[in-house]
């Protein structure tokens, strides 16, 4: 069997779908699926189900995916050792984000860095955290920032640097509270709000904070994309509790919010002690400069 197709079979699970998968490793998704077909002649054995409307692995395909996630991550750390014999000329590296990271101005950061190692190929993915977590801990990932909302990291991983972001009461340039300076959360109890769906970092952060203080909050719209919140509350449609440079970026009012004055601690985390892959640890550097 070839790297190819094992990236490619590892590609499908990760984004979903053959279409999302071929998109990520820039083929056609014709290709895509006639890699994953000889992979399977190869295995004698199908991977994935392809009855629904998305592909579901199969038990082979969930026996495989580990030892595949193992072959790509050896191929990687062979590469990464040539890399480093060549001074640092070619490599890659994977980063992975939440969606509302502001502590880091991050493509500025990439920028930079690529103007610093051209040879070197970034990816970037965003996820929420306990998929970006995954994905340090399966190897597919080197770097991610995360908010941990107080979680403990796992075993093996390690933090880098840390940030604490104000949280504030996000609204439309018509909302009555537009123009205030503070607002109570007990005091919201009949606003609705716009969030983010269940499980997001964000969303923990924002609901914790909430039971804290006994807010009860009316959930108008869940979304998974931050420019749709932003979107959303620009309309009117409700208000949002959000990181204070997100709202300010946007050029929407922002309340702060006390009782208590709320905050949340985003990291960038790796694999301990430090990335053995030289691109991972040269941007490490970079980024913790």
């Amino acid at each position: 069997m070839e790297l190819r197709q094992l990236r490619h079979f590892v590609a499908v699970t990760t984004h979903g779908s053959f279409t999302a998968a071929a998109r990520a490793e820039l083929i056609v998704q014709s290709a895509l699926s006639t890699s994953i077909r000889k992979l399977e002649r190869e295995l004698g054995a199908d991977l994935f189900e392809r009855t629904g409307r998305r592909p579901v692995l199969t038990p082979a395909g969930h026996a495989f995916l580990p030892a595949a996630r193992a072959l790509l991550a050896d191929a990687a750390a062979a590469a990464d050792a040539v890399s480093a014999v060549s001074g640092l000329a070619t490599g890659r590296v994977a980063i992975g984000t939440i969606q509302t990271l502001t502590s880091v101005d991050l493509p500025a950061e990439l920028a930079a860095f690529h103007r610093l190692r051209p040879g070197i190929q970034i990816s970037v993915r965003d996820a929420p955290v306990a998929g970006l977590l995954d994905a340090l801990l399966a190897r597919e990932l080197d770097l991610a920032y995360l908010a941990l909302d107080g979680a403990e990291l796992p075993a093996g991983l390690a933090v880098f640097d840390s940030w604490e972001e104000e949280l504030v009461l996000m609204t439309s340039p018509e909302h009555r509270l537009a123009g205030a300076e503070r607002a109570l959360l007990s005091e919201l109890t009949e606003e609705p709000f716009v969030d983010f769906k269940a499980g997001t970092g964000l969303e923990t952060a924002v609901r914790r904070l909430a039971a804290g203080c006994g807010l009860h909050r009316q959930i108008t719209c869940e979304v998974t994309q931050i420019r749709l919140l932003v979107d959303l509350v620009r309309a009117g449609i409700g208000v949002a509790i959000v990181p204070r440079r997100v709202a300010e970026r946007e050029g929407l009012p922002t309340v702060r919010i006390r009782q208590p004055d709320p905050a949340r601690t985003v990291v960038l985390a790796g694999r301990a002690p430090v990335p053995a892959n030289p691109a991972a640890a040269a941007l490490l550097a970079h980024l913790t400069r």
